[in-house]
């Protein structure tokens, strides 16, 4: 009776206690509207509106917003259309208005064109995804998904036709949501392009080309034909084979090295060796540039000989100097020096100056 009457008495002061903890229970659990929702998908229901919601929640009230765009809702329409649907005592906080956001998924227009070209890139001959340009049946704009298409884009099709350079590309993107893969289809002309030297102005056959005469443009690679493309870098200083007109792309068949040496021209002949360097008038009878292997004729033996050209008017003349065992001595079969007559000594010399 005594352990009966304790605890009796203790459940009498506990009663408080509990019932103070139910009502407070229930006003954390009062349904309280949201001064800022974001969704996925077309619907926008009661739970997504309100705190608390209970068995509402579910309960669809409005249509989302378009993909990746927000709207604003007043509350006194937002808590009628709850009234409506019996979902009373919502506790609007002072909130005049409700802004609903749709989540979305933006893949953006240069995204999408890279992952098309690294998709058909070395198809068909086609080279590197970064010399591609592409023109898309239809104004390629971001493309707005929802929210669950997190994965990456997929090119699980990708054709491409050289003969007239059409592509169709097809991606799939997969979701959290383990419902069927999104689908996107690009489809258009791809076109490889390539970093040409291109001219400021008209040019003549044998102009030297200056810096200010090319520029660096970005060309079809078919406009070359099967000749290669000069670079800015190796265009300037060259002399042009033929003549072009402004706006002209140049290939390297185009420009050679510079003539340093005309034909008819007077030339300055070099002749060098170990310790000796002369030179001489001379007349080119070829003309040629640097490096070269030209005639000419010196004008003081009046000999015809063949040299190198080094620079401006300028031909260097090889000199074949005898060794030292042929022009100066023999060895005896004692080991003894054979003597050498200063005469052949030098005959030896003139020969050698003489060319």
């Amino acid at each position: 009776m005594i352990v009966r009457s304790i605890l009796i008495a203790a459940l009498l002061v506990a009663a408080p206690s509990l019932a103070q903890a139910q009502e407070k229970e229930d006003a954390i659990a009062a349904p309280v509207l949201r001064a800022q929702v974001n969704v996925e998908g077309d619907i926008v229901r009661v739970g997504d509106m309100v705190e608390n919601a209970g068995m509402a929640a579910q309960i669809a009230i409005y249509r989302s917003p378009d993909l990746g765009t927000t709207g604003t809702l007043p509350t006194a329409q937002i808590i009628s259309v709850l009234q409506a649907h019996q979902v009373i005592g919502v506790d609007t906080r002072g909130i005049k208005s409700v802004t609903v956001t749709r989540l979305a998924r933006t893949i953006g227009a240069k995204e999408i064109e890279s992952q098309v070209a690294h998709a058909i890139e070395h198809r068909g001959g086609l080279g590197d995804a970064a010399d591609l340009s592409l023109t898309f049946d239809r104004d390629l704009q971001d493309v707005r998904l929802e929210a669950w298409n997190n994965g990456a884009l997929e090119p699980v099709r990708a054709h491409y036709d050289p003969r007239n350079g059409r592509f169709d590309v097809t991606f799939e993107i997969s979701n959290d949501n383990n419902s069927t893969r999104t689908r996107l289809r690009f489809s258009g002309v791809a076109v490889e392009m390539l970093d040409a030297a291109v001219l400021t102005r008209n040019v003549d056959r044998g102009e030297v080309l200056k810096a200010s005469d090319v520029v660096v443009e970005r060309r079809p690679k078919a406009e070359m034909g099967s000749d290669a493309a000069a670079t800015r870098g190796h265009a300037v200083g060259m002399q042009m084979r033929r003549p072009l007109r402004a706006g002209q792309p140049l290939r390297v068949a185009d420009i050679a090295k510079p003539d340093l040496v005309q034909k008819d021209d007077n030339v300055t002949l070099i002749y060098e060796t170990a310790g000796i360097y002369l030179t001489a008038r001379g007349k080119a009878v070829d003309t040629g540039s640097e490096g070269d292997t030209v005639t000419v004729l010196n004008l003081q033996s009046k000999r015809t000989i063949s040299g190198t050209v080094v620079g401006r008017d300028k031909v260097a003349i090889s000199i074949a100097v005898p060794s030292y065992r042929d022009a100066t001595a023999s060895i005896g079969s004692d080991g003894a020096e054979a003597p050498v007559s200063i005469a052949s000594r030098n005959n030896a010399q003139t020969t050698s100056r003489a060319e």
